[in-house]
């Protein structure tokens, strides 16, 4: 079934949609815009939990701003899929950094726009890059942010068969095998720990881009990197919330976006300072690109920074106040 205008409207696709109401906002700074732009209830899952009204997304694009102004963003990949006719499933990876430095972060938003409007967001932002290219204390940071916890879709158990419908509703039956090599690797190799089987799913000469702006080669580079993460949660999973595809030459073909929610206890290697013994709800990001039947690279994003928050927050950490720090 096409996609009715109406769901993009005034611009091109939605591809131009995402690209120029994002600019519109967070480049030429118009914050006013969100009211036309969002549903007076729209619901946003962050890094730092849910918030379930527009002027709460006005509050916090105006703060975040103001604590960079010196930043600009623009779009590195969309990745968009239709939701019934008349409403879209977008995952934007945005580039940021300032424009006379090389420092940079990446952020990924998954927005679902209904006829226009905004009605759910899922954000995770890199803050952990720029608070390494600041020398920054990480758990400084972490004790100076307050985590909110979560509400709606993302406190229910996670869909039975997220390929057919997700935390955004119901999804086309678009390239099939490649959706399920995605899911399958993500429940052979991250869920059952079967590393040794990255060569089955990926290319020799991938490419993981995550947290840190750290830039990862090769299937070990990839099992290092997940262990690395895992290590402190070691009996935790993955769950597969919601999935959108897309093919476009501009950005390089056919690619998958999955949104994730894992969960874990604190229990393992102390990376995050004491152990806790108690879970963590992280929301991440990922998005997976192929090439000729094979995955050639991941773009895997989380809030270090908001995770370092829950688990301080676990502790009773006693709190610090900062000021802008992203």
């Amino acid at each position: 079934m096409p996609l009715d205008p109406v769901a993009y409207q005034p611009y091109a696709d939605p591809d131009d949609f995402i690209r120029e109401v994002t600019d519109l906002i967070w480049v030429d700074r118009s914050i006013s815009f969100i009211r036309d732009n969002y549903e007076p209830d729209s619901i946003v899952h962050g890094a730092y939990g849910t918030s379930t009204t527009r002027d709460e997304v006005i509050e916090g694009t105006l703060m975040r701003i103001s604590a960079t102004p010196d930043r600009t963003g623009q779009a590195e990949d969309v990745i968009w899929e239709a939701r019934g006719d008349d409403a879209f499933l977008s995952s934007h990876l945005v580039l940021s950094g300032h424009l006379q430095t090389s420092e940079y972060s990446r952020t990924i938003a998954n927005c679902l726009y209904r006829r226009g409007r905004m009605v759910e967001e899922w954000v995770v932002r890199d803050t952990l890059a720029g608070a390494l290219v600041l020398r920054s204390d990480l758990d400084e940071l972490a004790r100076a942010q307050a985590f909110r916890g979560y509400t709606g879709t993302w406190t229910e158990p996670a869909p039975a068969d997220p390929i057919a419908v997700g935390d955004s509703g119901p999804r086309p039956d678009e390239y099939r095998p490649e959706v399920e090599r995605v899911v399958e690797m993500i429940e052979t190799v991250w869920n059952d720990r079967d590393l040794q089987k990255v060569e089955r799913f990926f290319h020799r000469d991938l490419v993981l881009l995550t947290v840190g702006n750290r830039l990862v080669i090769r299937p070990e580079g990839y099992r290092r990197a997940l262990l690395g993460f895992l290590e402190s949660f070691p009996s935790g999973r993955f769950q597969v919330r919601d999935i959108q595809t897309n093919y476009d030459v501009r950005y390089a073909g056919l690619r998958v976006a999955v949104t994730w929610k894992f969960v874990g206890d604190y229990n393992g290697v102390a990376n995050y300072g004491p152990l806790t013994g108690r879970p963590v709800d992280v929301l991440g990001i990922s998005q997976f690109t192929f090439h000729q039947g094979a995955l050639v690279k991941e773009v895997r994003l989380w809030d270090d920074i908001a995770l370092r928050a829950q688990i301080a927050g676990m502790r009773g950490d006693e709190p610090v106040v900062l000021g802008n720090i992203y």
